[in-house]
């Protein structure tokens, strides 16, 4: 054996253990904490993973209790939308009234048809009388309109008022109202005139009712079909 080799050379004493602790041992834990390096990484990844998993399911349940919260109100309220048709079973009061024949109303006859003495409903405006059960919804006891029913609407309409105090006990004449107010009126009654039946004029105080024939009575709602 050479002198020295098995020898730990001078001035490397202390160098020289750590680095046989290094070079043995050193290198056992180099490779150990590049493992546990590795080791921590996959599991950094895994935890990762895990979260982002954990976030995309939580986002997964959120958007199917979204779907299914609207489809009960869908189901709920779906058929309350306008136009909306009856079920199987179910029948709107409209359908179960008969078609009115085409008549005039003085202001007292007019109120006997507001939804709850009768479940006709009617209201007038401008002078035109039109039957309004079909949107018993938004016209009948309980809707949000439920005020116009039996009476001339024309002033609540004109003004954009639901209180009792746009409504006159009183044949209206509606004279005061202003320009804008009285086109405001015009559409409005255009509007009723789309969509629902008219049946007759509102009578003023004094004026007599006219006569019409089944010939006019079915030609006026022929018109609006």
């Amino acid at each position: 054996m050479a002198a020295g080799d098995g020898d730990v050379k001078p001035g490397t004493l202390g160098s020289g253990s750590e680095s046989g602790s290094d070079g043995s041992s050193g290198s056992l834990g180099g490779a150990g904490a590049g493992a546990a390096a590795e080791g921590g990484g996959w599991a950094a990844a895994a935890l990762a993973l895990l979260t982002g998993g954990g976030e995309m399911l939580l986002n997964v349940a959120l958007v199917a209790l979204v779907l299914l919260g609207a489809y009960r109100l869908w189901v709920r309220w779906g058929r309350r939308g306008l136009g909306a048709r009856p079920g199987p079973g179910e029948e709107s009061p409209a359908s179960a009234l008969p078609r009115m024949k085409k008549r005039d109303f003085s202001l007292e006859q007019l109120r006997q048809y507001d939804g709850a003495r009768t479940p006709r409903i009617l209201l007038a405006v401008n002078g035109k009388v039109f039957d309004v059960t079909k949107g018993s919804k938004f016209y009948g006891p309980a809707g949000p309109y439920g005020i116009f029913a039996g009476r001339d609407a024309s002033r609540g309409l004109a003004t954009f008022c639901l209180d009792k105090d746009a409504l006159k006990d009183e044949y209206d004449d509606l004279s005061d109202l202003n320009a804008v107010q009285m086109e405001s009126v015009r559409e409005w009654e255009m509007q009723f005139k789309e969509k629902y039946d008219y049946v007759g004029r509102l009578l003023k105080p004094g004026e007599e009712p006219s006569e019409y024939t089944d010939e006019e009575d079915t030609k006026d709602h022929n018109k609006q079909d």
